[in-house]
């Protein structure tokens, strides 16, 4: 064996004895990927999960934020904790029990383990038969208000949650700190970009 050949088989020796750890550190983060990383303040362990994974799957990170860069799982928790009765607060937990076990019974799964294919099915399959909002003109329902359902009450409220963080609307949506005239008519080619609130 030459010289060269010696030093290279230092080196491949030398870089996998440094580079275990990491590949190890990487493997025990992929297996434990379905762990939360934040403390619940009303849900369980597994309904915190559901509502991560219901976030995730509708506002997944993009070239913009995802719905869990900006917490919107952690702050509808704390919505359920601080602004829902008890009433309210047995219901969700209800509503989210119903969910999983509709995936369980359809897939064999609660609805945090399913594929992103069976995520979308899942999905299509509650937009086909959730009830829809009332239609509304000038702010004002059209035709009686019926309860909306579990599921587009949980995704409406989930895209109010994203909507309104700092993070989207600072830096997603048009801003501005101190707004100017007001110009009730003006083109929409000037308008450019939605407006945060």
């Amino acid at each position: 064996m030459n010289r060269r050949d010696a030093l290279k088989k230092s080196a491949l020796a030398l870089g996998a004895a440094a580079g275990a750890p990491t590949l190890l550190s990487l493997l025990q983060s992929c297996a434990q990927q379905d762990r939360l990383t934040w403390t619940p303040q009303f849900l369980s362990e597994d309904h915190a999960r559901f509502l991560s994974s219901f976030v995730d799957f509708l506002l997944p990170k993009t070239e913009t934020p995802g719905g869990l860069d900006v917490k919107a799982d952690v702050f509808i928790d704390l919505m359920y904790a601080k602004t829902y009765d008890e009433e309210g607060q047995k219901q969700v937990v209800a509503d989210i029990e119903k969910f999983n076990s509709d995936c369980k019974e359809k897939y064999g799964k609660v609805f945090a383990e399913l594929s992103e294919e069976e995520k979308a099915a899942c999905f299509k399959e509650q937009e086909a038969n959730s009830p829809k909002f009332a239609k509304k003109v000038w702010g004002g329902d059209v035709g009686p208000r019926e309860p909306v359902g579990f599921y587009r009450g949980l995704k409406s409220t989930v895209l109010w949650a994203y909507f309104s963080s700092e993070e989207i609307g600072k830096n997603v949506l048009s801003y501005d700190p101190i707004p100017g005239e007001y110009r009730g008519c003006m083109p929409l080619s000037e308008i450019g970009n939605t407006w945060s609130l």
